[in-house]
C-alpha cells in the first residue's frame, strides 16, 4: 500500500516503469478525445467540482484512462470526500500512476498522470481515509468506468 512518503518520494526520485508507453500527437489525441477530454488531459486542465459524471457514481466497476484505456482504480477504493471529484485511495496497479511535483498555483501539490500515455489526472493529496491516508483527487473526463 502506497503512503504519503512513497508518493513524495515517486515524485522526487523517480516514477515507477510503466508496462506499455504510449506516445502520440496533440492532433492524434484531438482525433480521439472530446474538446474537454483534450483540455483536461493533455493540456493540464480541471474540471468544475461536482460537475463531472463519475463524482457520485459508486458502481461496480474498475476506472481506466480515457485516453489509452489503461486501468488506474478500481470502484472498491473510492470514496466520498466531499470534495466535488472522484477521490480514490490506492491506485489499481503501484505503476499505473505517474506522480509530479506541482507549482503552478504558487504552491507545492503533486500532480497525478496515467504512467502509460501521460495524461493529466489530478492531483493527490494526504488528507484521505485510513489506512492508506490519500486522496487522488481525479477528474471524471480523465476516466472512464467499465462496470463489468
Amino acid at each position: 500500500m502506497l503512503t504519503w512518503k512513497d508518493v513524495i518520494h515517486l515524485a522526487t526520485k523517480g516514477n515507477p516503469t510503466p508496462d506499455k508507453i504510449i506516445k502520440k500527437t496533440d492532433i492524434e489525441w484531438r482525433e480521439v478525445l472530446t474538446p474537454e477530454q483534450f483540455r483536461i488531459t493533455r493540456q493540464k486542465g480541471t474540471e468544475r467540482p461536482f460537475s463531472g459524471a463519475l463524482c457520485s457514481i459508486y458502481d461496480e466497476g474498475k476506472y481506466s484512462c480515457v485516453c489509452c484505456s489503461t486501468p488506474l482504480f478500481d470502484s472498491t477504493i473510492k470514496f466520498d470526500s466531499s470534495s466535488g471529484w472522484p477521490s480514490f485511495t490506492q491506485p489499481i496497479k503501484e505503476n499505473a500512476i505517474k506522480y509530479h511535483k506541482d507549482v503552478s498555483l504558487g504552491m507545492i501539490r503533486v500532480e497525478v498522470m496515467c504512467n502509460t500515455c501521460d495524461a493529466h489526472l489530478g492531483h493527490i493529496f494526504p488528507d484521505g481515509p485510513a489506512p492508506s491516508g490519500l486522496r487522488y483527487c481525479i477528474n471524471s473526463e480523465s476516466m472512464l468506468l467499465d462496470k463489468k
